[in-house]
């Protein structure tokens, strides 16, 4: 599986969550929750809406459309009108870099 070196971990801070696009794959959403960094696919499940402009409360992301919400961690729908769960992405850090391992 490819890796790639997406953003520097200082860049994104605490329960901050932001939008990476990597050429050839889907939208991918990155998360730091208190220092614990995770990704997910950044389409909604549920709709056509960006999870990277979501909020983050208590280790879940709530689609900025109908508020439906998906666990972070292991990308479970967790709040109704989402129920179809979302990929997530390993994540690595080395050093203060932040890489992603994605699927051929």
């Amino acid at each position: 599986m490819p890796e790639v070196d997406v953003l520097a971990a200082s860049d994104l801070g605490p329960n901050e969550v932001t939008l990476i696009e990597i050429d050839g794959h889907p939208a991918i959403a990155l998360y730091n929750l208190d220092g614990e960094f995770f990704a997910t696919d950044d389409l909604c499940s549920h709709g056509d809406a960006s999870l990277a402009e979501g909020d983050i409360e208590d280790g879940e992301i709530l689609c900025p459309f109908h508020l439906g919400s998906f666990d972070i961690r292991t990308g479970e729908a967790r709040q109704a009108p989402c129920i179809t769960p979302i990929r997530t992405h390993p994540v690595k850090v080395e050093g203060d870099r932040i890489i992603l391992v994605l699927e051929d």
